[in-house]
């Protein structure tokens, strides 16, 4: 079955998790999908989960799944709120779409302790600090 399945290669589309705004106290991060392409993508669904180990204990939170729709060339969306707690995780996210009536996926994982200022970038079009996988 799966030998059936297309072997698309996903080019100019990033997941980024971007520094939206800090206090003294806090930092609030949100995750982007963003399509650097010149061409829309359509039917855009996102799946997030963490996983990892923190205290010795072995944890994973919820499965989320985000449909995010329509995306068109150059142009980003976000996908969902995320916590500086689960930095220390992995933190994975499945993305697939179509463009015409060909399928693409592909698997961003974004190591722990990853998402730190030492790999912060301008993201592109968002044009804010954060982390990105392209």
């Amino acid at each position: 079955m799966k030998a059936d399945l297309p072997n698309n290669i996903v080019e100019d589309v990033a997941i980024a998790v971007v520094l939206m705004s800090e206090t003294p106290e806090v930092k609030n991060w949100k995750v982007y999908i963003i399509n650097l392409k010149n061409e829309a993508i359509t039917n855009v669904l996102i799946t997030s989960k963490g996983y990892g180990e923190k205290d010795g204990k072995q944890i994973k939170t919820s499965l989320l799944r985000h449909s995010i729709g329509n995306l068109t060339a150059q142009s980003y969306a976000g996908v969902e709120a995320i916590d500086t707690q689960v930095f220390g995780l992995t933190n994975e996210y499945w993305l697939s779409y179509y463009i015409d009536k060909e399928i693409f996926d592909k698997k961003f994982i974004f190591l722990p302790e990853s998402i730190v200022e030492g790999n912060m970038i301008r993201i592109p079009i968002v044009n804010k600090p954060g982390v990105m996988i392209k």
